[in-house]
């Protein structure tokens, strides 16, 4: 039997027009028990004789009003929050932990839905970088995408500079597990020099960029200028890295009181991408990366140029094998 707010929060969600499948699935019941209550089903009567059962949440919910509170204007995902009271010790569901979250953050706006072009295994990756602070300094995110399985590498750089850019490339693409046909760039310039240079899409590119892909064995590519929808799932991806890892990572230890190193940053972006977004139920796909990745790395040619070592660069720390999606027995559901 639901309680009266249970009951009103069936009724408010089925006036503005949700469904009877849509609202169980938001409040996690069955759509008979929606039904029921929705033809007028009796009401659980609040229980006046004493302070009632505790709320699971309770004990974390001070640890949760610093966090939000910490972020300032960043908005900290409810997916990244939950895993950190969970860790804690936690014992509901991701769903307490979000409607908890929106008392503090207030409602979303809608985005404009996105209509993707897909690609077939092994045809395309997508590459960008993301610029952020890091205590005092500035670091980057390298982040490349798998177009087919949506299969992500992420590693965080203090330099964007030309001899980085391809040491991160070769450490992605022995992270996939085999070279694409393509890699889409944005109009950066230590990947083209001129646009148009030979005739209408025929371009110039840099130098260090030419000579990895006719080593490797992909054919460069550039999207649309002022358009980076063209390249919209390195994009997404991007946003989702920074969202669900980068910021809740560097807050928390923002709120420990110190700030965190390169290297402990790659460490815990590395565990993140093993065990978060390369494991979660994607929102496009409706299926796992891991899973996909095996359809790109049967269709991708085979890598066999040498992976630059963290010692050889000093700063940027080889990329290890992912875990197999066998060991996870839980899946989370962000897209991207």
């Amino acid at each position: 039997m639901l309680t009266r707010e249970e009951v009103m929060e069936i009724e408010i969600l089925y006036r503005r027009g949700m469904g009877v499948r849509a609202i169980a699935r938001e409040l996690g019941v069955s759509r008979n028990t929606v039904k029921k209550y929705l033809r007028g089903g009796a009401v659980k009567a609040a229980d006046r004789k004493g302070p009632g059962r505790p709320r699971k949440l309770a004990p974390y919910e001070d640890w949760l009003r610093r966090r939000v509170e910490g972020a300032a204007s960043i908005r900290l995902p409810a997916t990244a929050l939950y895993r950190e009271v969970r860790a804690m010790g936690f014992e509901g569901t991701e769903r307490t932990v979000r409607r908890f979250l929106a008392q503090l953050y207030g409602p979303v706006a809608a985005e404009a839905p996105v209509v993707r072009f897909e690609t077939p295994p092994g045809h395309q990756a997508q590459m960008d970088w993301g610029e952020y602070r890091l205590g005092r300094e500035r670091v980057y995110a390298f982040v490349g995408v798998l177009g087919y399985s949506r299969w992500m590498y992420l590693e965080y750089v203090d330099s964007t500079r030309s001899e980085v850019l391809i040491d991160c490339h070769r450490r992605m693409l022995g992270a996939f597990g085999g070279v694409p046909a393509e890699i889409l760039y944005d109009n950066m310039k230590t990947v083209v020099t001129t646009r148009d240079a030979y005739g209408r899409g025929h371009h110039r590119f840099h130098d260090g960029i030419w000579a990895l892909a006719s080593e490797c064995g992909y054919r460069p590519r550039l999207c649309q200028p002022y358009r980076p929808q063209t390249k919209g799932k390195v994009e997404r991806s991007v946003d989702y890295a920074a969202r669900s890892f980068f910021y809740p990572f560097v807050t928390r230890c923002e709120l420990e009181g110190r700030t965190a190193e390169l290297d402990e940053l790659n460490a815990a972006a590395r565990l993140w991408c093993a065990e978060v977004a390369n494991v979660r139920v994607h929102g496009t796909t409706g299926e796992i990366p891991n899973i996909r990745l095996a359809a790109d790395q049967t269709a991708m040619t085979p890598y066999a140029a040498p992976i630059p070592s963290a010692a050889s660069r000093g700063r940027w720390p080889r990329y290890p094998l992912q875990r197999s999606p066998k060991a996870y027995d839980v899946v989370l559901q962000e897209g991207v």
